[in-house]
């Protein structure tokens, strides 16, 4: 759908159905991983697992400027549908034959089934309305607000008073160690899209980078939490503290984020960018980890996959929340700073600009009108730092609210959380 789309509504609706799937593989590895390891070992696959980021880091930047100057966003897309596909094919062949070996010996028997294939195709018959004809004062636009507030609330309501089988019992619900893990993770997600949604653009019209080391400079913050996380796993392994582990992340966050404030300006150089995402993704890194074991520690084998999925749920919110202040900086702040600092006889030309990266880049460095597109740049990037630093008081308050438990003691008084552990 990306690749063939011709207007903002398809790309929508493609870009929702793409992330329900990514999110949706990412899920199911994690808890077939959750599911053949002990808890003390259970970090250092999750940090080994990640560490393929790190070549992606390096491919996919160049992959992407290659793409720019010989194809098309469309063959990008389309291309790696094809490739993620084939690369998928090996691992569904392996399933469905474990899958009818199980069954041949009796260990997976079917269940029987109430429902028809049409029955089921009928959940997925969404409507989605294109635009709403009176923005957030639509009738729509509001029910559907009321709606899930109040299908929020229901959840809880039901699964405290009326559930006869808890989707997660209602002691987890309101555990501590899991909401604050659920919330460090969302505050953590919301403080990054702040200043990461448009930090790519920036890159290449300010600092006059190309597609290729743009991307290195802003994937430099996945490329530290992916080379760290295998550690942190080791160290939890050693240790069985993850609360004092998520602490050592702390200073990393602060001094990362002090540093944002202070060289994402025009005239600082790509070096000193660098470093402070390198101190972002080190302290980012430690907290996905000590929190996705915090979460899990509370909670018996049967839940661990719903409470991955409630974790996971936090982490997209905090991710969407964080883009939506960006882009509301973005569309409010940027072309009024434009208008207001290109020179008297171009203002015309402010939303001709404001709409394309390509006219942005197109006019020469120190020329009047990319002087003044850096300026508003610097401006907008300056107040979506800031809205990050606002976020970090919050995350370091819940951080403090986890438990102090031993995942190495835990396991000898409790047992392994696991049923099927290879290791």
């Amino acid at each position: 759908m990306k690749a063939i789309c011709q207007n903002t509504e398809t790309y929508a609706a493609a870009q929702t159905l793409y992330w329900v799937g990514h999110l949706g593989l990412l899920y199911i590895i994690d808890v077939v991983v959750a599911d053949m390891t002990t808890l003390k070992n259970r970090m250092i696959i999750f940090g080994i697992n990640a560490t393929p980021t790190i070549a992606t880091v390096f491919a996919g930047s160049k992959i992407a400027q290659l793409y720019y100057d010989n194809l098309n966003f469309r063959w990008a897309f389309g291309s790696w549908a094809i490739i993620l596909v084939g690369i998928c094919i090996p691992i569904l062949v392996i399933v469905v034959y474990h899958e009818k070996k199980a069954k041949k010996f009796g260990l997976y028997p079917e269940k029987p089934k109430d429902r028809t294939w049409w029955q089921a195709c009928k959940h997925y018959m969404i409507d989605l309305a294109t635009s709403a004809p009176h923005g957030w004062r639509s009738g729509y636009v509001i029910a559907m607000l009321v709606l899930g507030a109040v299908c929020l609330a229901g959840f809880v309501i039901w699964e405290k008073y009326f559930a006869p089988i808890q989707y997660l019992p209602w002691k987890f619900l309101k555990d501590r160690n899991i909401m604050a893990g659920c919330l460090v993770y969302g505050f953590m997600f919301t403080s990054i899209y702040c200043w990461d949604t448009y930090y790519s653009s920036y890159l290449q019209v300010v600092n006059n980078e190309s597609i290729t080391i743009s991307g290195y400079v802003l994937n430099s913050f996945s490329l530290a939490s992916s080379f760290l996380s295998p550690f942190v796993g080791l160290f939890i392994r050693w240790t069985g503290r993850y609360k004092w582990t998520a602490m050592a992340g702390l200073p990393f966050v602060v001094l990362g984020t002090a540093l944002l404030v202070k060289f994402r300006t025009p005239d600082s150089g790509v070096g000193y960018l660098v470093m402070c995402q390198l101190f972002n993704g080190f302290g980012s890194g430690i907290f996905s980890m000590c929190m996705q074991i915090a979460v899990r520690v509370s909670v018996t084998h049967q839940e661990i996959a719903v409470v991955l999925a409630i974790w996971g749920l936090f982490g997209s919110i905090g991710a969407a929340i964080g883009e939506t202040i960006a882009g509301a900086l973005w569309t409010n702040e940027l072309l009024k700073q434009l208008y207001n600092d290109l020179p008297e006889e171009r203002k015309h030309l402010a939303a001709t600009i404001y709409s394309s990266i390509l006219k942005q880049k197109a006019y020469p460095m120190g020329s009047p009108i990319h002087e003044a597109i850096i300026s508003a740049y610097a401006n907008v990037m300056r107040k979506m730092v800031i809205a990050r630093a606002c976020f970090i008081p919050p995350l370091v308050l819940f951080l403090f609210m986890l438990r102090d438990i031993n995942v190495k003691k835990l396991e000898k008084s409790r047992g392994t959380q696991s049923k099927s552990n290879v290791w």
